[in-house]
């Protein structure tokens, strides 16, 4: 089964490829649909008025802001929503039996480290020494 980074990875190139495929077949209509788009992007945010290198400079941070945006919701979303999920899940039912997350490798280390430590005694003492979990 796939995990969340490659199943958004798969969909974000099947969808580049679905628009080469439409620009393969239909040159003309695409590039007047990108043409249009770019007219209604440059008088929506008054990008006429700008000279040449304005505009590349705020096309550029543009750019790299969506980037950014795209890369962290395709690596991260897909995660939170089945950890928000699981929370909700366990909320409403109350059963810990079925509260599981998809944490990273990382995570499980240190799940384990941690109850390992606390079987074996050497657990940190402190207020709440003699209290089980």
């Amino acid at each position: 089964m796939l995990d969340s980074a490659s199943a958004s990875t798969v969909v974000l190139l099947a969808a580049a490829s679905t628009l080469l495929v439409a620009a393969m077949l239909y040159p003309t209509s695409l590039l007047r649909w990108l043409q249009r788009k770019r007219y209604q992007y440059e008088v929506t945010f008054s990008l006429y008025m700008l000279t040449s290198t304005e505009k590349f400079i705020l096309n550029s941070i543009l750019f790299l802001l969506l980037s950014l945006f795209i890369i962290a919701a395709s690596l991260y979303l897909p995660e939170h929503i089945a950890f928000m999920a699981n929370r909700m899940f366990y909320y409403f039912s109350g059963d810990s039996s079925h509260f599981t997350t998809q944490a990273a490798p990382k995570a499980d280390f240190a799940t384990a480290a941690v109850t390992q430590m606390l079987s074996s005694g050497d657990a940190l003492r402190g207020p709440a020494a003699g209290h089980e979990l």
